[in-house]
């Protein structure tokens, strides 16, 4: 069956990065996953948690939420139901996750540095998005801290930064296997993917479930496959966002 737009199974949909949208936040950028667009901002505060104070280091933690408007139906806002709710906060932790793999925060001071992830069009992927444009926003909200000469034992970005990371998501519809799934495909799904890995090719986090018919081990085996070349696509798409600073 032939998919919504066209892609063929293996196809990651349009992926694109705007940087500095926050004009007094070096580390922001829009990311776009096809239509899917998630605004990613990277801040440091000069605070670290409790468990951090006597570290001499930092910490890396990350916040998720989606627009009202984000969706066909309006989402209320988490403030108006006096809670968030639990898909966001599992979603926040995946992120705060997936960045702190590849952040060295013992050498970047007594900081904390926040990825807030907002959805603003949902279409699919959302958390993979938001993994993916966090990276970009965090080497650029580093890039910042090194160009003020902020204190910290880190002397360059690579010092912080031991990797790139992205994620993708992945499913099985029709017995086909397919990257990056938009909405329509992953409403329909038989097994739902998403998969967390580095430049390099290793993995950080899979998260996978058979929601139809049992996925067969052939199958599992081509989702790595599809899942790890998509991602080293997608982090040769963050390089060139980031320009020189990743060199």
């Amino acid at each position: 069956m032939p998919r919504p737009d066209g892609r063929s199974p293996l196809d990651l949909r349009d992926i694109r990065f705007e940087t500095g949208v926050v004009p007094h936040h070096p580390g922001s950028v829009i990311v776009h996953f096809g239509t899917t667009r998630v605004l990613c901002v990277c801040t440091a505060e000069e605070r670290v948690p409790p468990h951090r104070l006597s570290s001499g280091g930092g910490w890396m933690t990350a916040e998720y939420s989606m627009l009202p408007a984000a969706t066909h139906d309006r989402k209320q806002r988490d403030i108006s139901r006096g809670k968030q709710d639990a898909r966001s906060v599992e979603i926040q932790r995946l992120i705060g996750r997936a960045l702190r793999n590849v952040v060295n925060i013992d050498v970047i001071g007594q900081r904390t540095l926040t990825v807030d992830c907002d959805v603003l069009v949902a279409d699919g992927g959302t958390r993979t998005a938001s993994i993916t444009g966090g990276f970009v926003a965090v080497a650029l909200c580093l890039d910042g801290l090194f160009k003020k000469k902020a204190p910290m034992k880190a002397k360059k970005l690579r010092d912080v930064l031991s990797a790139q990371v992205a994620a993708v998501s992945l499913g099985v519809l029709d017995a086909q296997v397919l990257t990056d799934l938009c909405y329509a495909e992953d409403a329909r799904a038989e097994t739902d993917f998403n998969l967390v890995a580095r430049d390099d090719g290793t993995l950080v986090e899979v998260q996978g479930t058979a929601e139809g018919e049992p996925m067969t081990r052939e199958q599992l085996l081509t989702i790595l496959d599809q899942g790890t070349a998509a991602v080293r696509e997608l982090c040769a798409k963050q390089r060139a966002a980031l320009g020189g600073i990743w060199a």
